[in-house]
């Protein structure tokens, strides 16, 4: 059941934005201990029965256990598995705002994946604002788009193009997900995703066993660490309850641009906690790439294209999942 409760709606989104923001930054400090694989398993793993407790309590738990796509639940689930991995590697490596505007680019790639893969007719106008977007992100990468260099700047060039690939498979859950929509419910999508994620990142305790390769190699971690990551899963499976309910009280296109004060949120918390001041070129880089977000954000709107179950059932772009 819905109801147009735009104020309610508002802040539960918001309020689910900036928690994935804050459970971003819990993540940078954590991953300065743990492997991004590892931090991977301890969100999906602590978010999992907070989905479960809420699902039961909606009575969607029967639907969650039933896919008719389970092919497709497999696929979005690696996707998205790969898209945290991705994430939480890049902001081990770079400035939280940085992570957060590149990761603006995802509803520019959807766009094009959309038109490749789904067959959906992209017109010049949102080809025009992908354009003005990818720009942006262009800006934004530019700075670390350097040959040699000390070891510093080398990890933080591979953490940019590990965020714009993050960016690439959250694209790709986008378009897995416009298609799960068809056949399976909300409860469904999100009760499996969280089921492959905590599945597939705890299989990266015997690979990297048996690679011995530092990405996937699982650490000891200390007390305070390990609370961290607790609560980090905990906050990823609240917000992902909140983002999920703000769609009962309003539309998507109402909502959708409130992703981007994730941005706002980022600076914030990037400055107080980790004293980073985003860069010109990153401000910038951020403002073309959400002007190209808002641009087909409106445009979809004006096409009447309805997508809040997808929207539902994935994090705020520009955020990890």
């Amino acid at each position: 059941m819905t109801e147009h409760r735009p104020g309610r709606a508002i802040t539960l989104k918001l309020g689910a934005v900036f928690l994935f923001t804050a459970m971003a930054a819990i993540i940078k400090t954590a991953t300065d201990t743990v492997p991004a694989a590892q931090a991977v398993f301890f969100r999906s793993f602590f978010a999992f029965p907070v989905i479960i407790l809420w699902l039961w309590q909606r009575g969607d738990l029967r639907h969650g256990l039933e896919p008719s796509n389970l092919m497709g639940h497999v696929w979005r689930g690696v996707f998205g598995t790969t898209a945290m991995g991705l994430t939480f590697g890049g902001l081990s490596l770079l400035p939280l705002p940085e992570v957060t505007a590149i990761g603006y680019a995802t509803p520019l790639f959807t766009v094009v994946f959309a038109a490749i893969f789904l067959g959906e007719r992209v017109r010049l106008f949102r080809l025009s604002a992908v354009a003005v977007g990818l720009v942006g992100v262009l800006i934004v990468l530019y700075p670390r788009f350097t040959i040699g260099g000390d070891t510093v700047s080398q990890m933080a060039t591979m953490g940019a193009f590990m965020v714009l690939g993050a960016s690439i498979m959250r694209a790709m859950v986008q378009i897995h997900v416009r298609r799960l929509v068809q056949t399976d419910s909300t409860a469904a999508i999100v009760f499996f995703f969280s089921l492959t994620a905590t599945v597939l990142s705890f299989l990266t305790l015997p690979l990297g066993l048996i690679l011995n390769w530092s990405p996937f190699v699982w650490v000891m971690p200390g007390l305070g660490v390990s609370a961290l990551l607790v609560v980090a899963g905990l906050i990823g499976g609240i917000s992902q309850i909140m983002i999920t309910s703000s769609f009962r009280f309003g539309p998507v296109s109402m909502l959708a641009p409130f992703d981007y004060a994730s941005m706002i949120f980022a600076t914030l918390i990037g400055w107080l906690i980790f004293s980073e001041v985003p860069t010109p070129a990153i401000l910038i880089g951020a403002g073309l790439v959400m002007t190209g977000g808002v641009l087909i954000i409106w445009r979809e709107r004006q096409l009447g294209l309805d997508r809040s179950k997808a929207k539902a059932s994935s994090p705020p772009q520009g955020t990890p999942s």
